[in-house]
């Protein structure tokens, strides 16, 4: 019973980190429109930026300048922000299908520089020697993963506050705006270019948070934690959700990372042996398939965005997009 207890506040945590990363995707594609086919890189950023900062002093690499973990998680999205920064400066001016193709380069890119810059990431064989904040008080057994789950679900949930707050806000109504008819919104005298990368950069610092904590967690990172399978798992957890519903992005990582798990978790038990050894290949089969499905089947997800549409008097009401507006 205690393993089973223990496997739970694994696959919670895990599942609520890529939650916020889910939700930082949200807010780019689901609310700005804009397709960011480099999540990874990213989520990478925060997670290399964290341990670099905050691990002890390592031979062969840069780093471990031992800062006090806030400061290094705080370091860790910087870095994610700077990187996105750069990154839509230079590619924001692109849209759809070959902004996700410049972007996914970026993130190829990323990946490739984490394993050969060994003298600044420790290369194929990654970042070592991070101690997890708190570890030497309270363990590292079973509480302590108990308490990290609490601390991932209060950023879980501060960081939908703030986006929801976001999205009701002048600001958020200027990214749907942007979203749906760039040109008109351009019209009423806004900077559509300023706003899609401030959009662009926020998403990408949630992003990186969830890399930190992912790095925090399991107090190593390397390349293999930043392969572009990851960027199609974060995807297809807001399409399956629902693009522009935060509820619905964080339902699609818990459904989603649940079914990627039970699916690993079949394969290696009722499989032959041979079929066995295709396990990851089959599984990224398997996501493929569920994004197309849902994007043939159910485009608008789980749980559609829910418009809101104004009426005279200041009131509101709101319909989802399977409801339709008229």
């Amino acid at each position: 019973m205690i393993g089973v207890i223990s496997y739970l506040v694994f696959f919670s945590t895990v599942a609520a980190i890529l939650a916020i990363a889910v939700l930082g995707l949200n807010l780019q594609w689901g609310n700005t429109g804009l397709f960011n086919g480099g999540v990874v890189a990213s989520f990478g950023a925060g997670a290399y930026g964290t341990l670099i900062l905050g691990g002890t002093p390592q031979d062969g690499h840069l780093g471990g300048f031992d800062l006090f973990y806030p400061l290094a998680l705080l370091g860790g999205m910087i870095f994610a922000g700077v990187l996105a920064w750069v990154v839509g400066k230079l590619t924001l001016r692109l849209r759809h299908d070959y902004l996700a193709i410049a972007t996914f380069g970026v993130a190829v890119a990323f990946e490739n520089v984490m394993r050969n810059a060994t003298a600044v990431t420790g290369g194929a064989q990654g970042i070592r020697g991070f101690e997890r904040p708190l570890q030497s008080l309270i363990g590292s057994g079973f509480t302590y993963n108990l308490v990290f789950l609490i601390a991932v679900l209060i950023c879980l949930v501060l960081v939908y506050v703030f986006l929801e707050r976001l999205t009701v806000s002048p600001f958020g109504r200027l990214l749907r705006a942007i979203r749906e008819d760039e040109t008109a919104a351009r019209s009423l005298g806004k900077s559509p270019d300023k706003v899609r990368l401030a959009a662009f950069v926020t998403g990408s610092v949630i992003i990186g948070l969830a890399g930190s904590l992912y790095g925090t967690f399991y107090a190593f990172v390397s390349p293999q934690d930043v392969l572009p399978i990851l960027t199609f798992q974060i995807w297809a957890m807001l399409i399956v959700g629902g693009a522009g519903n935060n509820k619905g992005a964080m339902a699609g990582a818990f459904l989603i990372w649940g079914s990627w798990t039970f699916s690993g978790w079949a394969l290696s038990r009722f499989a032959p042996v041979e079929v066995q050894l295709y396990t990851g290949s089959i599984q990224f089969v398997l996501i493929g398939m569920v994004i197309v499905g849902m994007l043939l089947w159910r485009p608008q997800g789980l749980f559609p965005e829910r418009l809101v549409v104004s009426q005279p008097g200041g009131g509101s009401r709101g319909k989802t997009q399977a409801e339709g507006l008229t």
